[in-house]
């Protein structure tokens, strides 16, 4: 763990999409102590699994999921940790929170008021006990996007963080939360997050961080284009469809489509 001058802390990427070897390496190298791997459209267990795989002495890896709500034109984007029954995507948002409130899973807010992905300010005033912190910088935004976040934390007293919001390798280590607490395990991450522990958001400036912002929007692009056609025309049902078999009927009523 990192020292700093007032006890011990620990480097924590709170939101990362991406995990191979060459992420654990940069990771490492970046010395972060833990970080929060919610891939889309993969399922609970199949995450946990590939979390526990990727975990290493010096790196701990914790299974989420962002969990998609809403329709195409009015999606929210939640992002939960220590679920312990899976929720699938295409739901509404109403759901998904009353899902998060009976696991009493921790809710964290990615990147508020972006584009039509996100929480409104709205949504953030209906849900304050259930969210638990949002995110007030994150390296795919634009400055205005940040500035945007940084007040609505603020105006709503909210507990911050940050993270890579990595979608590519190179990006782990742009961007991660200093809490001042030993997190060893998940349960150290939770606690640390359900009590509004103290903590330092840092991230890299100038020439590296607006690099990791153009590739990152690239791949955004990317998403948003091709890789959505595959999933909506040839891929079949997502295992995260409300539909799958996995779920046994539990969410159609709140399905969206």
């Amino acid at each position: 763990m990192s020292d700093v001058s007032d006890g011990v802390a620990s480097r924590v990427d709170c939101h990362t999409k991406v995990l191979n070897e060459a992420v654990i390496e940069r990771a490492t190298e970046a010395g972060l102590d833990a970080m929060v791997y919610a891939p889309h459209f993969r399922r609970l267990p199949e995450i946990r699994e590939i979390a526990a795989r990727y975990s290493t002495e010096e790196l701990l890896v914790i299974p989420a999921r962002e969990v998609f709500t809403g329709t195409w034109t009015d999606r929210k984007h939640v992002l939960a940790l220590g679920l312990e029954d899976p929720v699938p995507d295409f739901i509404s948002l109403e759901a998904a929170m009353a899902e998060f409130d009976r696991q009493d899973a921790t809710v964290l807010v990615p990147h508020p008021e972006f584009a039509t992905v996100s929480l409104t300010a709205a949504d953030l005033y209906r849900y304050e006990g259930t969210i638990d912190a949002i995110e007030i910088f994150n390296p795919k935004h634009l400055p205005h996007h940040n500035r945007r976040a940084r007040e609505l934390a603020t105006e709503l007293e909210y507990p911050p963080y940050t993270s890579s919001y990595a979608h590519l390798p190179r990006s782990i280590g742009s961007a991660y939360t200093v809490f001042e607490r030993a997190i060893e395990t998940e349960r150290d991450l939770l606690d640390a997050l359900d009590d509004g522990v103290s903590r330092r958001v840092v991230y890299k400036n100038g020439l590296r961080r607006w690099r990791t912002t153009a590739n990152e929007l690239l791949h955004l692009g990317y998403e948003n284009t091709w890789e959505k056609a595959d999933r909506l025309f040839l891929s079949g049902t997502e295992p995260t469809h409300p539909d799958h078999i996995a779920y046994d009927g539990r969410f159609d009523d709140a399905a969206v489509y």
